[in-house]
């Protein structure tokens, strides 16, 4: 797989997983992804949810290795 390829299996997943963020307030935008790791920043109300750290394991980490296996870490840089 390409680095495009990568990004774009990465955005897919982000957006169907943006829609979950937005009702609550929240958004999240794809910064960077190097090393098999993707750097991610939670936007709006996510950025002072409590759960955020679980909705970034259990959602967000979930639904890109779903598109994109190879991914193995999920971190926020907030």
């Amino acid at each position: 797989m390409t680095t495009e390829e990568l990004r774009l299996n990465v955005e897919k997943a982000l957006e169907e997983i943006r829609p979950f963020l937005q009702n609550d307030g929240g958004d999240i935008t794809l910064l960077s992804i190097e090393n098999n790791e993707v750097k991610v920043q939670l936007e709006g109300a996510c950025t002072s949810c409590s759960v955020n750290q679980m909705t970034l394991k259990s959602g967000v980490e979930m639904t890109i290795k779903k598109y994109a296996p190879q991914i193995e870490r999920v971190i926020n840089v907030g």
